[in-house]
Order: structure tokens, then sequence, then C-alpha cells
């Protein structure tokens, strides 16, 4: 979900909150490949014939693409949604993350936002 969504729709806690659950969602994956992995290397030294050789080595290719992929998109989320919360702080009266989406961009990443305390309005950037 992008930003100016986010802050539209939910607020800006809750889309933080939801885009570090989706980075450890991703996170988790990242830990289970990791472990089909391990799995299938050893199954890989208990098998004669090619085809359970073949097996092992595409489950060894699934598992790593899959590991790498959400290793990726955890690192992303997890830089956009930090980026965006240094910055979720008022410059004026200090409030943190009590903000409303004052206007967006084409793309919805980078936002003008509104201090909801005092009405101060800022630019959160990528």
């Amino acid at each position: 979900m992008q930003l100016s969504d986010g802050i539209r729709r939910i607020g800006f806690r809750k889309w933080y909150e939801r885009t570090l659950l989706a980075s450890h969602a991703h996170l988790v994956l990242c830990f289970l490949c990791l472990i089909g992995v391990f799995a299938a290397f050893e199954a890989a030294g208990k098998f004669n014939s090619l085809e359970d050789r073949l097996t092992d080595v595409t489950a060894i290719l699934l598992c790593t693409a899959t590991g790498v992929w959400a290793l990726r998109r955890y690192l992303g989320l997890m830089a956009r949604a930090e980026s965006a919360a240094n910055q979720a702080e008022c410059p004026h009266c200090h409030a943190y993350g009590r903000l409303e989406l004052h206007q967006a961009d084409a793309q919805g990443d980078e936002v003008e936002v509104r201090c909801r305390g005092c009405g101060h309005a800022w630019r959160i950037e990528p």
C-alpha cells in the first residue's frame, strides 16, 4: 500500500504498523525458505537416482529464488517504513504520527502532510 493511500484510508500509525507486519512476514518466509534449502541439500545426499536428485536441485533453486525475493521485499518494506517514520514528527509542535494527508504526487510516494494538532504542513519523501 502506498504511503498516500495508507494515510488517507487508515492513518499513518496503522499504515506504519501494517507495513512492519508485512515486512516481517516476508522475513519469516525467507527463514522458511532457508530451512527448505538446508532440507533439500540434506536429502540430495541420501538419494542416488537421477530423478530424485533433479527434484532436490529444483527444490533448492525454488527455495533460493523465493528466499532472495522475500529478503529483498523485507528490506525494501522496512526501509520505506523507517524512512517515513523518521519524518513523521511535526517540526512545529513535535507530535509524532498525528498527521493527515494534505497533498500527494502522482505516484503517491512523496506526500505533503499536515499535523492534526497545530496544522503545520511538511513533506514526507521516500
